[in-house]
C-alpha cells in the first residue's frame, strides 16, 4: 500500500498537482526540509509547495521506491531535473539555470496517509550547478 501512495505522490508532483500531493498527507504531517527546519501540518506543506513552485520548475525522474515489510516506512531515490526560475533570497541569482541532482526522500505512513516526509539532496552540488 505505501508503494502505491509514493507512486501517486510523485505522479502528482510531476503533474504539478499539489492538491493531489496534499491529499495523501496526514493533517499533522512532519516535513523535514533539506538542511532546514521541520514543519508540521498540511497547510505549512502547501505554503512550502507554493514557494518551491515560484522559484523552481522540477520533475522527478528515474524513481525507485522501497518500503519495509509492514508498510510503515518507505523511501524514494530519484533524480530531480529542474530549472531555477526566480531568485530565492540567500541563493545565487536565477537566470533559468538547468540542474540535474540526485535526491533521497524518506517517508512514514499511518492509516493510509503520509505522516512524515524527509528530503535530502546535496545543497553544495546544487549551488555548483546553478552558479
Amino acid at each position: 500500500m505505501s508503494k502505491a501512495i509514493l507512486e501517486q505522490y510523485y505522479k502528482a508532483f510531476n503533474e504539478k498537482n499539489f492538491e493531489g500531493m496534499l491529499s495523501l498527507l496526514a493533517n499533522d504531517v512532519v516535513h523535514d526540509i533539506n538542511e532546514g527546519e521541520s514543519q508540521i501540518g498540511v497547510e505549512t506543506f502547501r505554503t512550502f509547495l507554493k514557494g518551491m513552485d515560484t522559484y523552481y520548475d522540477e520533475t522527478a525522474i528515474n524513481l525507485v521506491f522501497m518500503t519495509n515489510e509492514d508498510n510503515s516506512r518507505g523511501s524514494a531515490e530519484f533524480r530531480i531535473q529542474g530549472t531555477y526560475k526566480v531568485t530565492c533570497q540567500g541563493l545565487p541569482p536565477a537566470r533559468g539555470q538547468k540542474y540535474d541532482l540526485p535526491v533521497g526522500a524518506f517517508f512514514e505512513f499511518k492509516n493510509g496517509k503520509i505522516t512524515r516526509v524527509t528530503n535530502y539532496y546535496n545543497l553544495n552540488l546544487w549551488l555548483k550547478l546553478v552558479k
